[in-house]
């Protein structure tokens, strides 16, 4: 493309969310609500953990780590969005704009690796109980967490850096709510073969390695229960996973939303619907499911 059609981008325009004017009053109140609720309902789990000495034990070591990244990978875009919705103050600064990529994308990475490494502890728990304690041991537990943290740096890095390297054309308009890594891609000028030769190996690779481990290790779990199957063992079972099998589900369940149903005329709307479930929602629900359906988070928020 020739230097003329390419100018040099200092911000972008996000368009934000497809709500009408008159309804905008009503939807910013609905989500600051919600991500007040996310901010200080994922504080009180992690504060709980702190504080009950019951609550010492390698799940919810892992839990206070996904509470911690649902708090994080939530502020990354819903306050600019509110901000937006608010002030119809629509740019975001190219630095920003980057940045906010990057941390969307470092903590979507870690959520993945969280889920696995918790599905991991659940399958150590009820396939090798007695091996339990000299399985997990603390050092274990801190050296996968860092392990996830570290992978998910990495690869949010690695996206951020191939994406600094592009230039992008006098259209600077994002029709999205935060700045999307797909969303940006369809702006620039520059060839972008290179990026998206990353995204589907070096991406696939970080999405697909934490559901397989998550699937393996509740395929064992459920051979397991079923090699001497009783009522008391099964309901054991589902009180110990089902608060993490419903995270999964609605965490690749928004995922394939966005990804793998294929696209229709109202794709960009779909895809905005399915990225707010993603980033706004999901975050939202996860005190309320490990606290609803969790008897020692019940019990330390009642000594509480």
């Amino acid at each position: 493309m020739r230097r003329e059609n390419q100018s040099s981008v200092s911000e972008f325009l996000l368009l934000g969310l497809p709500i009408p004017p008159e309804q905008q009053g009503v939807f910013f109140t609905l989500f600051l609500g919600m991500y007040l609720t996310t901010v200080l309902g994922n504080l009180l789990i992690i504060l709980l953990i702190r504080l009950d000495s019951r609550l010492h034990t390698p799940m919810y070591f892992f839990l206070s780590h996904l509470a911690f990244s649902d708090i994080s990978f939530s502020s990354v875009s819903v306050p600019k969005m509110l901000m937006n919705m608010q002030t119809q103050h629509l740019s975001i600064p190219y630095v920003a704009c980057i940045s906010q990529m990057y941390f969307f994308i470092l903590f979507v990475c870690l959520d993945n690796f969280l889920l696995a490494v918790m599905a991991y502890d659940r399958y150590v728990a009820i396939c090798q109980p007695l091996h339990y304690t000299s399985v997990m041991k603390e050092e274990l537990c801190v050296l996968l967490v860092a392990g996830s943290w570290f992978f998910s740096c990495a690869h949010a890095l690695l996206h951020t850096l191939f994406l600094s390297r592009l230039s992008f054309c006098a259209d600077n308009t994002i029709p999205h709510f935060f700045c999307d890594i797909t969303a940006l891609l369809k702006l620039t000028c520059s060839d972008i073969s290179l990026n998206e030769l990353v995204i589907f190996t070096e991406g696939g690779v970080f999405a697909f390695l934490p559901l397989c481990a998550i699937l393996g290790s509740y395929i064992r779990i459920g051979a397991t229960i079923l090699m001497v199957p009783s009522i008391k063992r099964i309901c054991k079972a589902l009180s110990t996973c089902g608060s993490h099998l419903l995270v999964v589900f609605l965490y690749y369940g928004t995922l394939a939303m966005i990804y793998f149903i294929p696209s229709s005329n109202n794709s960009k709307v779909k895809d905005i619907i399915a990225s707010v479930i993603y980033a706004v929602v999901t975050p939202m629900l996860n005190p309320f499911i490990y606290s609803l359906r969790n008897r020692d988070i019940k019990l330390a928020l009642g000594a509480l």
